[in-house]
């Protein structure tokens, strides 16, 4: 051991040394496994540790958090799967099928677990949850851990020799150790994700992508309006402003908006032109059931028909409801407030975008986006998937069509045979948008500007409508309106692939200003906006809510 990290220890310690060592390291795999084994083996390279401490240390602390999470689950979690509040939602047969087909393959999914980046945590909970005997669990992770610590060990000893250099010759070399530690569990992941779910089709789908900035991550391509909105925040004195725009709307519409709450005020003001919806309370499957029976029979509610939350956002959870046995099957995974809508075919969809300051007396349409529903067409040879993938825009989306239709993805579509992609007409579910500035006629503004106006409150914000005819939208008829929503709606149109990025963030910022200038104008009139507070605990909730839903049609 290198003396010059002992000298400081006092008489009769240094023998224990070994063993604080290992138990610090032990330790600090509890909170974190990859970089205290690194970082052991990167200490052990320079010296400062034996080998044998410092991976002892580590591998008796992997060991021990993985049965940690194992007794946690069985202790604690499986307790509750067996109470009569957990048994309204899952019954004790689909348990037990569960725990046979977890006894068959939970040896295997247990040894790739550990090598396989995000599916520990869920397997091993669920070996714990489904009662896998402990002393098998022991032993598959024991053997696990033993390999993968000694992999690690073994390759920063491969490497160890100009590591260490290069750490002993900085006068730092805290700094320099973290650096190289930090990059070599970067390095490790990247890696072990790459061999674990390596695709051409994902690489090529991946690298379409980010040639095509309509499919950036919303980190990346919402960089540039979070800017924008802090601006505007400041030139209008007040980062909530835009909850005042729509003052009859919850928070103006910038997030946790009922979308049932719009519906009824449509529905009342303008009924014609209003796809009719109804309230399923949140509750347990029975009572669901019973209230969607009942809706159905007193507004004689024909099959298909929507279901989708009450409370939600990017077409999240909406489902096109063919059998009652779809039925059942929503109900059950959305324990949340419903909406049941009347079904509108169309066959066309588009987004209108309107606004009205409160001092004038008629509003324009800011955009429209024409909604195309990507088809796939068969060929009697190739499966869904693999006309997924052939497809140019659709490999883009392929995660989530295949998601979608993960039961249909085998099957072969006969010659010249549709399949419809997607239901819900959001970019963010696959739908493919198009300026549609053509359909914006005097007479479609008029019609939009008079229902506009008698929702009491309301200014600015996006109406989602099918239609039957371009000629009859234009015309201002012959269009139902699906939802409306408020302040945090988006001018679709800027995702036509014809558009640059410029001038998708040019549409934009403009659109910000009107929210923040309409909302500005509203505050003056006596309307308060949200708190911050308020409309923070908003977004955290109705974030929870939503990522509980189920995927979209």
């Amino acid at each position: 051991m290198d003396t010059t990290f002992t000298q400081w220890v006092p008489p009769g310690f240094a023998e224990w040394l070994p063993w604080t060592q290992a138990t610090t390291l032990a330790v600090s795999t509890l909170v974190q496994e990859d970089v205290p084994t690194i970082g052991a083996a990167l200490l052990a390279v320079t010296g400062v540790i034996s080998w044998q401490t410092g991976w002892l240390g580590c591998f008796l602390g992997i060991w021990l958090g993985d049965a940690l999470l194992y007794l946690t689950a069985r202790g604690i979690g499986r307790p509750l799967l067996d109470s009569k509040l957990a048994r309204r939602f899952v019954s004790s047969d689909s348990v037990k099928r569960s725990e046979a087909w977890f006894e068959s393959r939970g040896s295997w999914l247990l040894v790739t677990s550990r090598f396989v980046p995000g599916t520990r945590l869920p397997t091993y909970l669920a070996a714990g949850f489904l009662r896998l005997p402990f002393g098998r669990f022991l032993a598959i992770t024991g053997v696990t851990v033993m390999f993968w610590t000694a992999a690690i060990f073994s390759l920063i000893h491969c490497f160890g020799a100009s590591i260490g250099a290069a750490v002993k010759g900085r006068g730092n070399t805290v700094w320099v150790g973290l650096i190289i530690v930090v990059g070599l569990v970067v390095l490790i992941r990247i890696l072990l994700r790459a061999v674990s779910g390596f695709s051409w089709n994902r690489i090529r789908a991946s690298a379409t992508r980010w040639t095509r900035w309509e499919f950036w991550p919303a980190w990346l391509f919402y960089a540039p309006v979070v800017l924008r909105y802090i601006q505007l925040s400041i030139r209008h004195r007040g980062f909530t402003v835009p909850c005042a725009a729509n003052p009859s709307i919850h928070h103006g519409g910038m997030v946790g908006e009922s979308k049932i709450a719009t519906l009824q005020d449509l529905h009342r003001t303008s009924p014609d032109f209003t796809a009719e919806g109804w309230l399923i309370p949140a509750g347990g499957l029975v009572d669901q059931q019973s209230a969607l029976a009942q809706l159905r029979a007193r507004h004689s509610v024909e099959l298909p028909f929507i279901l989708k939350p009450d409370i939600g956002q990017r077409g999240v959870g909406v489902k096109l409801i063919r059998s009652d046995a779809e039925a059942t099957a929503c109900l059950e995974t959305s324990p949340t407030a419903l909406v049941l809508q009347r079904y509108v075919p169309g066959p066309f969809e588009a987004g209108v975008f309107y606004y009205r300051f409160p001092d004038q007396a008629r509003g324009a349409i800011f955009a429209i986006t024409e909604k195309v529903f990507p088809m796939l067409t068969g060929d009697g040879v190739h499966t869904v998937e693999e006309l997924i993938w052939q497809d140019e825009r659709a490999r883009c989306m392929a995660a989530k069509y295949l998601e979608r239709f993960e039961k249909r993805r085998d099957e072969v579509l006969a010659a010249d045979e549709q399949l419809r992609l997607v239901e819900a007409g959001n970019h963010a579910q696959g739908c493919i948008f198009l300026d549609g500035h053509r359909l914006a006629t005097p007479e479609l503004t008029a019609r939009i500007d008079e229902i506009s106006r008698r929702i009491d409150g309301f200014f600015i914000g996006r109406y989602d409508v099918r239609y039957s005819s371009e000629e009859e939208l234009k015309a201002g008829r012959g269009f139902q309106i699906l939802e409306l929503n408020g302040a945090a709606a988006e001018a679709t149109n800027i995702y036509d692939a014809r558009n640059t990025l410029v001038s998708a963030y040019r549409t934009l910022f403009r659109q910000w200003s009107l929210v923040f200038a309409i909302g500005a104008a509203n505050r003056a009139r006596g309307h308060r906006p949200s708190s911050p507070g308020s409309l923070w605990r908003t977004w955290r909730e109705t974030s929870r809510q939503i990522a509980a839903y189920p995927s979209a049609d």
